[in-house]
């Protein structure tokens, strides 16, 4: 098969902690190079497209903006187009509100009625006192719809607590179901290969996250390529619900893999 265009994965992908992983500049720089589409696909919630750019660049990636979609621009335009007007209360680590153009969100001392709790990524942000609020408005009636169900990312710290699961324990709690818009959801690949003009049975999927990133993008028809750094860990790999189409040790072999299936 040939791939026409490559969707990419950035935390525990390129970067850790943004810092480059080693062989990820050289990589990206050879795909720029044989003039192969690519997007950044990321469930980051901890900063704008812009600044992601940025850091990218400064660490030596050909990367833009236009290259980046994020969770947070994919949830604006979830919540614009299903939930129009809708007041927002958002859990969120990380400064993000210039990704949701077009959305309501409140105040941190507003505390009348929301339509809908939006949960982006967990930090020191998800305190009692805020979860407890959140749970309050889904009890009052409220949406819940979360930017992804990531449980954990690597960083240069090691493996830490993510936003999937307060969104499991906001759930149970108040009887409710989140609606996904990040990966793995349909609406974030198909956003994705939207925006390349790309059909998925000729797109890759790079991730190190085996089930939200690579099984997740083979079920929407992409091929999928799981990479042995990030978050990845042999157990969970074996206990997956599924099999990738390719398993790398880095994105450093991409390059490689791309020659071979030309």
């Amino acid at each position: 098969m040939r791939i026409g265009a490559v969707l990419i994965d950035i935390d525990g992908v390129l970067t850790v902690s943004w810092r480059p992983l080693p062989g990820a500049v050289a990589a990206l720089r050879r795909l720029r190079a044989a003039g192969l589409p690519l997007a950044l696909v990321t469930n980051t919630t901890s900063r704008p497209r812009a600044s992601i750019a940025l850091a990218l660049a400064e660490a030596g990636f050909p990367v833009s903006a236009a290259d980046i979609l994020t969770a947070p621009a994919i949830a604006a335009a979830y919540l614009t187009g299903n939930h129009p007007g809708a007041r927002c209360l958002l859990l969120n680590s990380g400064q993000i509100t210039a990704d949701l153009a077009g959305v309501t969100v409140a105040r941190g001392d507003d505390l009348a009625p929301v339509d809908v709790v939006l949960i982006g990524g967990a930090g020191p942000e998800f305190s009692y006192q805020a979860l407890n609020r959140a749970f309050r408005c889904l009890q009052g009636g409220a949406r819940l719809v979360a930017m992804h169900r990531g449980m954990y990312w690597r960083t240069s710290d090691g493996l830490q607590l993510d936003a999937g699961a307060f969104v499991a324990g906001l759930e149970q709690a108040a009887g409710v179901q989140a609606e996904v818009v990040g990966k793995p959801a349909a609406a974030f690949f198909a956003t994705a290969l939207a925006h390349l003009g790309a059909d998925a049975a000729d797109t890759l999927m790079v991730g190190d996250d085996i089930e939200s990133d690579v099984l997740a993008a083979q079920r929407h028809g992409l091929t999928g390529v799981l990479v042995k750094t990030g978050k990845y860990l042999p157990s969970v790999h074996r206990h997956a619900s599924g099999t990738p189409d390719h398993v790398l040790e880095s994105f450093a072999d991409l390059p490689a893999l791309l020659e071979d299936l030309s």
